[in-house]
């Protein structure tokens, strides 16, 4: 109670930004750029043409899950599954955004951040619809500070249109050419730049759930925090832009530890992005996304033969391989059948304004569905849909309001290791009654003031895990987030 306390006075009393994004312009209230106003406003700092700036947010998450049927949890030792009585979960993070110029065109972005947790049922027991998008694999309910980003950027004009680049958390203000390749090497995460969405991308100011931070289906390599190590390219040309990009998988799944060797196991991503208009206040974007993980990871298909050769390969006897600390004696692990494997996948992410300050996306994505989760979540196949609309439409014009709906799938070859009791990551009931996933969003942001917003959340989820024989599950959350 003590814990929860003062962090409910951190972050009403802790200044604070949302997870960055690039853009070109701005519409934060000018309340939240009172701390580089100070400086601006006596002569010690540029706002138009910065060589340095600080932002930072924080953030307070609270989930209550209520009560719901289930045939069966965690049947036959097996141990991922979402228990079925009330459950409380929370988050807490405190971040700093601080980026500073080194040369012309060049910069370098650093950030630290907190963050505290405390996860419905260990994390375990839902596949892409995890009610939080803050909760980290490896968080615990003591505050943990780490470094989340460190890289540097080189961009080169290549001629076009003059764009004025506002002050934002990873961005420093000033002007650059519509024609431009930026070059990126350090620590980060592959979601700062890769599949961004105006309607259903700060999670930190709409959507709660994880089916709307990006693809469902799209396992990135990240740590368990959700950031890597690599290098990027992204050439942007008038609306059309390119980005490439390798970064390094963790060690082991869902590991904090990476691997650093670039030419045996990566991840690669390939996206293009095109930009319109229709008129002049009703802009759109598509961007096409591939990639392609090489990985120290298990087949399901080779998971089930190895089991059925030799029955002494399964779940309870992994001993030190990596696993998931199942106890199911009966059942196929990927622990037996780790090797260099590869995983692939195609997503389309689609996002239109329709009003003003009301817009609309799509996300859909298809991965192999052959290799374990590695880095995100369990969801071979994914789709979200879902519409925001700011408040200006009833005279509040920093609220924000939406409704979103996401579903998952999982391939026939992972159905049939969840069915023989395996465990993937977050899930593993011991058996399946395969469905697809879904959860159905409702949220509203409250501005209070200035940089501080309280938010109200309903998430409805069927099928949790893909499993028909549990559930439905009501979930309701509340936020408090603040911005510097």
């Amino acid at each position: 109670m003590k814990l929860r306390l003062g962090v409910l006075i951190a972050v009403v009393v802790a200044p604070a930004l949302s997870r960055a994004e690039v853009s070109e312009s701005s519409e934060r209230p000018a309340e939240q750029m009172d701390f580089m106003n100070f400086f601006a406003k006596r002569g010690l700092h540029d706002l138009t043409d910065e060589r340095w700036n600080v932002y930072g947010q924080s953030t307070f998450i609270s989930s209550w899950k209520a009560p719901f049927f289930a045939k069966y949890t965690n049947l036959n030792g097996s141990n991922s599954s979402l228990l079925p009585d009330f459950e409380y979960s929370f988050t807490w993070t405190f971040t700093l955004f601080a980026g500073v110029k080194l040369w012309p065109g060049a910069e370098v972005y650093f950030v630290p951040e907190v963050v505290s947790e405390q996860p419905l049922s260990g994390l375990k027991g839902l596949g892409g619809a995890i009610q939080n998008f803050e909760l980290q694999k490896s968080g615990s309910t003591v505050p943990t500070v780490y470094r989340s980003r460190l890289y540097l950027q080189q961009r080169f004009d290549l001629g076009g249109k003059t764009i004025d680049k506002t002050s934002d958390p990873m961005q420093l203000a000033g002007k650059v050419k519509s024609r431009r390749l930026v070059l990126r090497a350090g620590n980060f995460s592959v979601i700062d730049f890769f599949d961004k969405n105006t309607y259903a991308g700060d999670l930190r100011q709409t959507f709660f759930n994880m089916q709307f931070l990006t693809y469902a289906a799209y396992d990135f390599v990240a740590d368990a925090r959700g950031y890597s190590w690599g290098a990027m390219a992204e050439l942007q040309w008038d609306d059309l832009a390119i980005r490439v990009g390798r970064l390094a998988p963790p060690l082991v799944p869902n590991s904090l530890a990476l691997t650093f060797d670039y030419f045996k196991y990566y991840g690669d991503q390939a996206e293009i992005e095109w930009d319109w208009k229709i008129g002049k206040e009703h802009p759109g974007a598509v961007r096409l996304l591939a990639y392609r993980n090489v990985e120290n990871m298990g087949r399901f298909d080779d998971a089930i033969a190895a089991y059925q050769q030799n029955p002494a390969k399964n779940a309870a006897a992994c001993g030190t391989f990596y696993n998931y600390g199942s106890t199911n004696a009966g059942a196929p692990d990927l622990c037996w059948v780790r090797h260099a494997n590869q995983k692939v996948g195609v997503g389309l992410n689609l996002e239109q304004t329709i009003a003003k300050d009301v817009g609309v996306f799509f996300r859909g994505m298809i991965s192999d569905g052959h290799t374990e989760v590695y880095s995100f979540g369990p969801t071979d196949r994914s789709f979200s849909i879902g519409a925001t609309a700011k408040g200006n439409l009833w005279k509040r014009p920093n609220d924000i309001a939406g409704i979103g709906f996401g579903m998952g799938f999982i391939s026939d070859d992972h159905a049939a290791y969840l069915r023989r009791g395996g465990v993937d990551g977050f899930i593993g009931d011991g058996t399946i009654d395969v469905a697809p996933e879904s959860v159905i969003e409702a949220f509203y942001s409250f501005n209070v003031y200035g940089p501080l917003w309280i938010s109200a959340d309903y998430q409805h989820i069927t099928n949790p895990a893909f499993n028909a024989d549990r559930g439905p599950v009501d979930i309701f959350g509340a936020r408090a987030h603040v911005e510097f």
